[in-house]
Order: C-alpha cells, then sequence, then structure tokens
C-alpha cells in the first residue's frame, strides 16, 4: 500500500469522564518521521481538535471542520497529534462557532471565540498527557449548555444513529419517527455537523466502504452498504475521493499536497 490514514496510526487514549459528553474520540498518533509516504485523508463528518508537536518540539494547536471531499498530503517535517473528536452538535459551545463555519477549513484553535480557543496557549506548552489532564480540570467549568441545545443534541444523536443503521430510512421517514420537520433536521445537521443530512450518510457510508476494502469484493460491498449497485459505488467513491475506487486500493492518488497547517 502506497499511502498512509491516520487511522493506521492513531492509538485510542482513554477518555476522561468529565470528557466525555463534548468528545467522541480521543487519539494519538506517534511522532511520524517517514516524510515520503503521502496521507490520504478520507471524507470526515466531524470537527476535530488537532495539538500537533514537532520534532523540534514547537507545537500548534488547530481545529480541522468537517471535510466534504478526500485531500492527500504529504508532511514538511516529523511530527505526532492528538486528535479531539468532537461529539456531533458541541462545536458552538466549545469553540464559539457552529459546525457550518468550519466546514473545509482548518483554522487556528486560539483564533476560536469558545473555552478550548482560551486555553490553545497551554495546550500547545503541554504534553499529551498533561495537556488531557489540563482539559479534564479545566474544560468542564468553562463549557455551558442551555436546555434547548441539550434538546437538539439528544435528537441529532437519535437522527446520526437512524442514519448510520444498515437499513437507514429516507429522510421524510426520519423526520416522522422523531417528529420534526425536514427544516429542523437540516438545521440540526448544519449546525451541528457542518453537513446536510445527505452528505454526511453518503460519508459514512463511503467510510464503511474503506474499512473493508480489499478484503470484500466490490459488488458484495456496494449491496451491502446500500448503493444501488457496483457503478453507483464507483460513481460516489471517484466524486468524494478524488480516483476510482481500484486506483485508490494501487496506491495511484492523486499529487499530494503541502499539510494545511495554519501558522
Amino acid at each position: 500500500m502506497a499511502y498512509l490514514t491516520s487511522a493506521h496510526l492513531e492509538m485510542p487514549v482513554t477518555t476522561p469522564e468529565s470528557l466525555r459528553p463534548w468528545l467522541a474520540e480521543l487519539t494519538s498518533t506517534p511522532l511520524f518521521d517517514d516524510l515520503a509516504q503521502p496521507f490520504a485523508h478520507p471524507p470526515l463528518a466531524t470537527t476535530t481538535v488537532v495539538l500537533r508537536t514537532e520534532k523540534s518540539g514547537r507545537g500548534s494547536a488547530f481545529v480541522v471542520g468537517a471535510q466534504t471531499k478526500a485531500s492527500y498530503s504529504k508532511p514538511d517535517e516529523p511530527a505526532g497529534c492528538v486528535r479531539l473528536r468532537l461529539e456531533p452538535g458541541v462545536t458552538r459551545q466549545l469553540l464559539g462557532v457552529t459546525a457550518a463555519e468550519l466546514t473545509d477549513r482548518v483554522v487556528r484553535l486560539d483564533e476560536l471565540p469558545g473555552p478550548l480557543g482560551g486555553f490553545a496557549a497551554d495546550l500547545i506548552r503541554l504534553p499529551t498527557e498533561q495537556a488531557i489532564g489540563y482539559l479534564d480540570e479545566h474544560l468542564p467549568r468553562h463549557v455551558s449548555e442551555s436546555t434547548t441545545e441539550s434538546t437538539h443534541r439528544i435528537v441529532l444523536r437519535e437522527a446520526i444513529s437512524a442514519l448510520t443503521a444498515d437499513d437507514a430510512p429516507a429522510l421524510g421517514e426520519l423526520t416522522a419517527r422523531l417528529a420534526v420537520s425536514e427544516r429542523q433536521i437540516r438545521n440540526l445537521f448544519t449546525t451541528g455537523i457542518g453537513l446536510s443530512p445527505k452528505h454526511f450518510a453518503r460519508i459514512q457510508r463511503l467510510r464503511r466502504v474503506l474499512a473493508h476494502a480489499g478484503d470484500t469484493p466490490w459488488s458484495h460491498l456496494a449491496a451491502s452498504t446500500g448503493y444501488y449497485g457496483q457503478s453507483h459505488l464507483t460513481t460516489d467513491f471517484r466524486t468524494l475521493m478524488g480516483v476510482p475506487p481500484a486506483a485508490y486500493l494501487r496506491g495511484e492518488l492523486p499529487t499530494p499536497t503541502h499539510c494545511r497547517i495554519p501558522r
């Protein structure tokens, strides 16, 4: 395989109890110094805070919004990362902006007005373990959530659960099940995730394909992940990943660009 994704290198980190309402996942990537291999970044329906430490010891903290299409990059210098993937619907509470304002963007953490932005300078200077301990101690005391926001998060979580199931319902059926309007669902997804329900479902379906690509025939993958057929899978894969499925598996990727790390 001539490419890597963060999933090849990430190791899960135990999320402190106090941070679990806000973080969907906490992972650490060790210092990666093989600068010859390109990185593939598949579309991702999550807002992620990244704490990056270069081999020189210089740190940076930035936020990667939901990514609607794949990107390919080569690191400029060796670095390790801690990734805090936010729960759907908490971007405004933690970062002071909606998820939609971050979609397809990479922004310095200290440029955002929420509580996490205020912690950026401290998080950059602390080693990984201490940075997580710092958040465990300080973040819960600085985050507030209204009753309305809490209710919206519950509805959004139920909608996500339905759309990621093997028998995902159509949007009209989903809104009837949750007793909300299509406009409300669209607003919840846009504000809380940064994507429309349709685009969210497409990305989740693609990521299920990527998880099994190479081990399962494409026709079987198409049937098991909800595509109309193999041609539908191929078309959607090319649109979101930039290359056809077979080319991706061979490592025939678009020319990588420099990592988007705001300075």
